[in-house]
């Protein structure tokens, strides 16, 4: 068994890696096309719903209740509308802003990924206190597939006319919560296990409004053809293979 401390920096480091590494790799892309971003987009969308269909929803219903579940998902969802229309009243306030769709976009989904990062933090936080094995693997994991969304933050970013360094540190900014869920997971993983579940739920509804109602609109909005449906199929099918290492 770890120390609280330690878990929470295993959190942490972990969590900061693949959105950095995803943000650099998005920043440096001068590639300007639409048909390349809104491919980038669909493929952000389809690793998404891997990850609500084959992970979280999956691993909370084995914690809680169906009807918990549900309730977890719809809260979930409640927030990130809630958040979407703090964005929107902030961008009519920044002209900036208001009038750059892949701002507001990039901006949406780095304070979704930063929702869905906590509890999978919960989840190294529990990992860890199980065993230090289990806790690498999980850590690993989510390093591993928050590289692509880490580029999901920070492409839109920085084709929306935002700096390269800005881009990357609100990139970076949004593994923090892995670490602070690390914390409470290493604290509450032997004492409630419902609360885990529910948050499980929580960030797949806050993904699952993400993607129904940010990605695949601005998506449609930048490219119209098949190929950016594309990128939504080989997101989820990566997605899939991911949850299987």
């Amino acid at each position: 068994m770890n120390s609280i401390g330690i878990i929470s920096l295993y959190g942490l480091i972990f969590g900061m890696i693949g959105t950095t590494i995803g943000g650099i790799i998005g920043a440096f892309s001068n590639i300007k096309s639409n048909k390349f971003l809104s491919f980038v987009l669909e493929f952000a969308a389809g690793l998404m719903t891997a990850v609500i269909c084959f992970d979280l929803i999956p691993e909370g219903l084995k914690i809680i209740n169906v009807s918990v579940s549900i309730f977890g998902i719809f809260i979930g969802i409640f927030a990130m509308i809630l958040c979407d229309k703090i964005v929107n009243i902030s961008c009519k306030n920044n002209s900036k802003i208001g009038n750059n769709n892949l701002l507001k976009t990039g901006i949406i989904i780095a304070i979704g990924l930063a929702v869905h990062n906590f509890p999978e933090g919960l989840a190294i936080g529990a990992g860890f206190e199980a065993s230090t094995v289990l806790g690498f693997k999980l850590a690993i994991a989510i390093a591993l597939h928050d590289v692509p969304e880490g580029i999901s933050i920070s492409l839109p970013l920085q084709s929306s006319g935002t700096s390269r360094l800005k881009a990357i540190v609100i990139t970076t900014l949004s593994g923090l919560t892995t670490g602070l869920g690390a914390f409470f997971g290493a604290i509450i993983g032997n004492i409630s296990q419902t609360l885990i579940g529910i948050s499980l739920c929580f960030a797949a509804g806050a993904m699952l409004y993400i993607v129904s109602c940010e990605l695949i609109p601005e998506s449609k909005r930048l490219y119209k053809g098949r190929f950016a449906s594309l990128g939504n199929i080989l997101g989820l099918i990566i997605g899939i293979i991911a949850e299987q290492l």
